[in-house]
C-alpha cells in the first residue's frame, strides 16, 4: 500500500475550556449537584474536559425556562423565527473547522467524517428547515397547524452534532422550545451549539443544553412540563421511554436500533457495490444505526465479491483521527469496544470465520479492525443484534424471493440497500423490505429534505424532509 506522510489538523483553532456547566435561559449556570464527568479523546484517552451533570432540579430549571420563552417565541411570526435559525445555519458555517476539530476530538471519527459529511449535513438542516419556519401552513398538516410546545430532546453519540440539528432545527422551526441532553461521552459539541445560540442573539430559553448520564435523561423525560419527547439511541433504551411516556399525553419519536441488509445481486456494478458495502459498514468505525451490517450477496458472485472487498479493506488506514489521511478512527469508549470484542467473540464461538486486514493497532485509546465474517448463519448473534461497530457478517442468497425473506428476518426495520442494474428490480425489491430507507446503487446517503425513520424495533417517526415536521406540530 502506499504510504501517504501525515497530514494531521491542527487543534489551535479549538479553545476547549477545562469545566462546563449546563446552558440553561440563555447563560452558563452550575449545576445543583456535585456529579462530574471527564469526556476524554477515545483515540489517545486525553481528558478533554470536566463536564456538569444535571441534577432533577436542574433539569426543572431548563424546563421552566423553555416554558417561559415559548409564549414569545411561538407568537413570533414564522419569518422571524427563520431569520434567528438561518443565523445559525450561517454560524455553522462559519464555524465549521472548528466544530469538526472538536466533533473528532470528542468522538473519535475521522477528521475528513466530520469535516466533509457532518458539519455540511448539520448547516443544510438549519438552512433547510428556517425555510419551512414560515410555510408549515402549506406542509400538509393543516392550514394554521400549532406548536406542541417544550421539546425534550436525547441524542447519542455517534453522531452528536448531526442529531441535534436533526432535532433542534425542526423544533424551532415549528415554534417549539427545545432542553436538549446529548450523550455523556460526547457533549462538546453540543456545548459549543450553546455558544452558537448566543452568538445567534437567539432569545434566552429558547434552547437549553443539560448535560448528564441516563438519569438526566429520564428526569427530562418524565418531566411533567414536556410536551414533546425526541430520542434517537439504543432499542432498550427506546423501550423504556415509550413506557414512561405512555398514558402522559406527550408525543413522541423513536429511533432506534438498526440490522441492515446490504444486498448484492450478480448483475451489480461490482466495484461500485464493494464501494458501497464499505460505507455501509465502516463509515464512522461502524456507528450508524442504519450500518449494512449485514451483506447478502449473490451466491453466483459471492467469491468475487468477497476476494474485491478484502483487497479494498487492505487499503484502509486506521489511526489518529485528526489525520486527513485516517479512514477508520477509534472506537468511541472502553463500554461499546467491551460490546464489540463480546460479540466478535460470539461469531467466532459460534462458527463463523473471521478475517481482518493486517492492521496496527495504536497502544493508546480504543481501537477494532476492520471485521468480516463469512459462513454466518441467521441464528449467530452477529446476524441478529447490533454490534455498532466495524463488523460486517456475510450471508448468501440464490433468489430474489430469498433475498427479501433473509433481509426481513430481523426485528429491525430502519433501512436497506439494493445494487442491481435493473431498475424493476431496485421497484421490486423496495416494495418488499420492510424497512424505513431503501437505498438503491448507494448507501448511507443523507439529505435534509428526506424523512428517515424505522419500522418495528427500529423506532416510529421520521426525521428530515417535510414529514420531520410533524413530530413538533399539534397535528
Amino acid at each position: 500500500m502506499f504510504e501517504y506522510a501525515p497530514a494531521p489538523e491542527s487543534r489551535e483553532i479549538v479553545d476547549i475550556k477545562p469545566s462546563y456547566g449546563l446552558f440553561i435561559g440563555g447563560e452558563w449556570v452550575d449545576s445543583q449537584g456535585d456529579t462530574h464527568h471527564k469526556t476524554i479523546n477515545p483515540a489517545s484517552e486525553e481528558v478533554l474536559a470536566e463536564v456538569a451533570w444535571a441534577t432533577e432540579a436542574d433539569v426543572d430549571r431548563a424546563v421552566q425556562a423553555a416554558r417561559t420563552a415559548f409564549t414569545t417565541w411561538s407568537a413570533l411570526p414564522g419569518s422571524e423565527r427563520a431569520k434567528y435559525i438561518f443565523r445559525i445555519a450561517r454560524i455553522i458555517q462559519e464555524r465549521s473547522r472548528e466544530l469538526a476539530i472538536l466533533e473528532t476530538l470528542d468522538n473519535g471519527k475521522p477528521i475528513r467524517e466530520s469535516r466533509d459529511v457532518d458539519l455540511p449535513l448539520v448547516a443544510a438542516h438549519f438552512f433547510y428547515y428556517a425555510g419551512w419556519a414560515d410555510k408549515l401552513g402549506y406542509a400538509g398538516f393543516g392550514a394554521d397547524p400549532r406548536p406542541l410546545g417544550v421539546a425534550g430532546q436525547v441524542i447519542p453519540w455517534n453522531f452528536p452534532l448531526l442529531m441535534l440539528a436533526w432535532k433542534i432545527a425542526p423544533a424551532l422551526a415549528c415554534g417549539n422550545t427545545v432542553v436538549l441532553k446529548p450523550a455523556e461521552t460526547t457533549p462538546l459539541t453540543a456545548l459549543a451549539f450553546a455558544d452558537i445560540c448566543r452568538q445567534a442573539d437567539l432569545p434566552p430559553g429558547v434552547v437549553n443544553i443539560v448535560t448528564g448520564a441516563g438519569e438526566t435523561g429520564a428526569a427530562l423525560v418524565n418531566h411533567p412540563g414536556v410536551d414533546k419527547v425526541a430520542f434517537t439511541g439504543s432499542t432498550e433504551v427506546g423501550r423504556m421511554i415509550a413506557r414512561s411516556v405512555a398514558g402522559t399525553g406527550k408525543k413522541l419519536s423513536l429511533e432506534l436500533g438498526g440490522k441492515a441488509a446490504n444486498i448484492v445481486f450478480e448483475d451489480a456494478a461490482l466495484d461500485q457495490a464493494v464501494e458501497g458495502i464499505v460505507n455501509g459498514i465502516f463509515f464512522n468505525q461502524g456507528h450508524v444505526c442504519c450500518a449494512g451490517s449485514r451483506l447478502l450477496v449473490q451466491e453466483s458472485v459471492a467469491d468475487e465479491v468477497l476476494d474485491a472487498l478484502k483487497r479494498r479493506l487492505s487499503t484502509l488506514r486506521l489511526g489518529d483521527p485528526m489525520d486527513k489521511n485516517t479512514d477508520i478512527g477509534a472506537i468511541n469508549s472502553a463500554a461499546q469496544l467491551a460490546k464489540i470484542r463480546e460479540l466478535a467473540e460470539a461469531g467466532v464461538n459460534e462458527g463463523a470465520e473471521r478475517w481482518s486486514p493486517a492492521c496496527p493497532i495504536p497502544e493508546r485509546g480504543f481501537w477494532f479492525p476492520p471485521t468480516v465474517f463469512t459462513g454466518v448463519a441467521q441464528s449467530h448473534r452477529i446476524a441478529r443484534e447490533e454490534i455498532f461497530g466495524p463488523v460486517l457478517s456475510v450471508l448468501t442468497f440464490r433468489t430474489p424471493a430469498e433475498a427479501v425473506e433473509k433481509a426481513n428476518n430481523t426485528p429491525y426495520g430502519l433501512s436497506a440497500g439494493i445494487w442491481t442494474e435493473k431498475g424493476s428490480r431496485i421497484l421490486w425489491m423496495a416494495d418488499r423490505l420492510r424497512a424505513g430507507v431503501v437505498w438503491a446503487n448507494t448507501f448511507n446517503r443523507f439529505d435534509p429534505t428526506s424523512p428517515f425513520g424505522g419500522y418495528k424495533e427500529s423506532g416510529y417517526g421520521r426525521e428530515g424532509g417535510r414529514h420531520g415536521l410533524e413530530a413538533y406540530l399539534a397535528v
